[in-house]
């Protein structure tokens, strides 16, 4: 084989990685987002298995806490309430519901990762344990301003299935929330109001929103335990119709 020979045969080969390349990283991306459906729907039957057998749905956050506020308020997450019903019995036992969230009897359990509540197509941080890329929906300040607590998981305040008026397949419970400053499963922080579009780049940055590393879209979990993919070009007014319980909103996709 002549040197010219060679240099055809490195370039037809470099020409078809180039061409490879992306398509290996398409199928791997959507296989991270088929995870993190599946991630949703086993948060989806965990509700309704504690749904079940409570008859309600967790508050979004036990023991509110507000910035400052009395240390012995427990402040625990509806995403760890739930763990029992989604098979992670072994780190629910693991946290002291008699002590709030983050006093150091609890040091270890705040620290276990729930492989369901890990995106992954989110980078891994080094050093950074017991997160969480999913938030409860508090609810939504994108048409009013006003009582805010529109969703299905506001503080101190369980509801039941017969209260999201609105219907179960009509209302968001739980949306991807990757990079913000709440992401504990533990922390009863990790609820948010939306307030933008998803993945909304002018929303700031140090605020808890629908976010996701998934391309044009992020991942949302209906009341009713289904699952959809909403775009990045979702409008605003239709999304904010699907955060609240009860808004009597009469909205589709194609709107």
């Amino acid at each position: 084989m002549t040197l010219v020979e060679l240099l055809v045969v490195v370039s037809i080969m470099g020409i078809l990685a180039a061409l490879l390349l992306p398509a290996v990283q398409s199928a791997r991306e959507m296989a991270r987002q088929a995870q993190c459906q599946n991630n949703l729907r086993q948060v989806g039957l965990a509700l309704h298995n504690y749904h079940s057998v409570l008859r309600t749905l967790p508050p979004g956050c036990m023991q509110w806490r507000p910035f400052n506020g009395p240390r012995f308020l427990k402040n625990y997450a509806w995403s760890a309430l739930i763990l029992p019903y989604m098979e992670a019995q072994n780190v629910h036992s693991l946290v002291d519901f008699d002590h709030p969230f983050d006093h150091p009897i609890n040091a270890a359990a705040r620290k276990t990762n729930v492989a369901t509540y890990v995106c992954p197509s989110v980078p891994t941080v080094e050093g950074k344990s017991g997160k969480t890329d999913y938030g409860g929906l508090y609810g939504q300040r994108i048409t009013t301003r006003i009582n805010t607590d529109n969703g299905v998981f506001v503080y101190n305040q369980p509801f039941k299935f017969r209260d999201i008026r609105d219907g179960l397949t009509f209302t968001a419970a739980v949306a991807e929330d990757t990079g913000g400053p709440d992401g504990e499963w533990i922390n009863g922080s990790n609820i948010f109001e939306q307030s933008g579009g998803i993945n909304d780049p002018r929303a700031w940055a140090m605020d808890n929103e629908i976010r996701s590393h998934h391309r044009n879209g992020a991942m949302v979990l209906f009341a009713c335990g289904r699952t959809l993919f909403v775009s990045n070009h979702c409008k605003p007014s239709v999304l904010a119709a699907m955060i609240t319980r009860n808004g009597q909103e009469d909205w589709t996709l194609e709107d």
